[in-house]
């Protein structure tokens, strides 16, 4: 397999987690729903409610209902809870709906929710996710940095993590003046602990090839193969 081929292969691959990072944590409809009803009384983990979509239509939400749900968590400071899960839930909007003018309230959320509790494991990742997203959008070093040092607090509570580390190691491929020799030295750690972990494959894979090392570009994407035929 020539290198063309091989970079052919690889972006396909890659194909919904590159710009695509902010797709996989896309939220489905009956979350955006959830979303729409959260008040700080009451936020379900999952709504028993009927689907008011269901036609299929892709819900959204007005900026006046998104303001409202961020004026109750400012009115509701001390409320962990309503800060955790409408901070998560606006940095999976922003992220399905390719919102990033959304992002500074998400990340102000969750740092208030950080502040309330610095040793939740979702809450830290999410404000990770929520730097890497800035960072992908504003071509900013920093907030991949950021990213970092999130992800790395998130570690410390949940060592080995394949997704965190993954994400960790993305960063470096993505950020401004990639460093692919740090990324696929990370990514690599991630495979080795976990054999059929196929997104780091993925980024290892690209990282390889941005690195002229076509043949074990061609291993990785040989290997993603046969875990995953289709």
């Amino acid at each position: 397999m020539d290198k063309n081929t091989v970079l052919y292969v690889i972006a396909a691959l890659l194909l919904g987690f590159i710009g695509g990072f902010l797709l996989a944590n896309a939220m489905n409809r009956s979350e955006i729903n959830n979303l729409r009803t959260q008040t700080p009384q009451a936020l379900p983990a999952n709504s028993s409610k009927p689907d008011p979509n269901p036609d299929g239509v892709e819900p959204s939400l007005t900026d006046a209902e998104i303001k409202a749900k961020i004026a109750d968590a400012d009115k509701n400071p001390t409320n962990f809870e309503y800060q955790k899960d409408l901070g998560t839930a606006l940095y999976k909007y922003s992220s399905m709906k390719s919102l990033p003018d959304l992002l500074p309230e998400t990340v102000r959320i969750l740092e208030r929710a950080d502040s309330l509790n610095n040793k939740d494991f979702d809450v830290i990742v999410a404000l990770g996710d929520a730097h890497f997203d800035m960072g992908f959008a504003k071509k900013d070093g920093g907030e991949f940095q950021k990213a970092r040092e999130l992800y790395t607090r998130a570690l410390a509570i949940k060592p080995g993590d394949p997704d965190v580390q993954t994400d960790n190691a993305i960063t470096w491929f993505v950020q401004p003046g990639p460093d692919y020799a740090k990324a696929a030295g990370s990514l690599e750690k991630v495979i080795a602990t976990n054999p059929k972990h196929t997104r780091a494959m993925e980024f290892l894979a690209q990282a390889y090839l941005k690195m002229g090392r076509t043949t074990d570009a061609q291993k990785v994407v040989d290997k993603i193969k046969s875990i995953d035929p289709n």
